[in-house]
């Protein structure tokens, strides 16, 4: 499995490339699952569906299947933020490319998505120059990053293209989970 986050500043576009890259991956005959950091409490099922009833009846866990698809809602007991690397031990293990969204502080290594500032979008700082992880930066323009870069520099509005740099670089994105942490536990704490 090859692992490539991307980091950027909420508004820079981090979630729209991630969106325009999967089909792209998936046109080259490749499965790619995706990993996203939430700040907030979020939810997938919505009040009333059964499963939201167990998980509020108390179920530690709930995993919902059809012949489509499956979900696995699992509840904290306590408050707890699972590494990425816990989340990636997670996924099936036939995936090709896994995209993760947000963990701009892991040790993944990472596409920073720097968007120029202008009248929609204010300036913010860029994280390459201090960040060893970020391998190459996806800009909407060039000569504005704030610092210059011996990093590949990437075209934000070129998926396509960004995806074929992906598997050029394959090696450089390929993951071991014996270097990282041991996943989730699967009994409450």
């Amino acid at each position: 499995m090859k692992v490539a986050g991307f980091a950027g500043y909420s508004g820079s576009g981090k979630t729209t490339l991630v969106e325009q890259l999967i089909p792209a991956l998936r046109l080259r005959g490749l499965r790619v699952s995706v990993v996203k950091h939430a700040h907030h409490q979020f939810d997938i099922d919505h009040p009333g569906k059964d499963s939201w009833r167990h998980r509020q009846a108390g179920a530690f866990e709930v995993v919902v299947a059809s012949d489509q698809r499956l979900a696995l809602v699992r509840e904290f007991e306590q408050t707890r933020q699972p590494s990425v690397h816990q989340l990636l031990a997670e996924l099936s293990p036939g995936v090709d490319w896994v995209l993760v969204e947000g963990f701009k502080d892991s040790d993944l290594p990472k596409i920073e998505v720097w968007r120029a500032p202008s009248a929609h979008y204010p300036g913010r700082p860029a994280r390459y120059p201090a960040d060893p992880f970020v391998v190459a930066i996806a800009t909407d323009d060039p000569t504005q990053l704030p610092q210059p870069t011996l990093l590949p520099v990437l075209d934000l509005n070129a998926p396509a293209d960004l995806a074929d740099w992906l598997i050029a670089q394959g090696e450089r994105f390929a993951y071991d989970p014996a270097l990282h942490l041991p996943p989730l536990p699967c009994a409450p704490l």
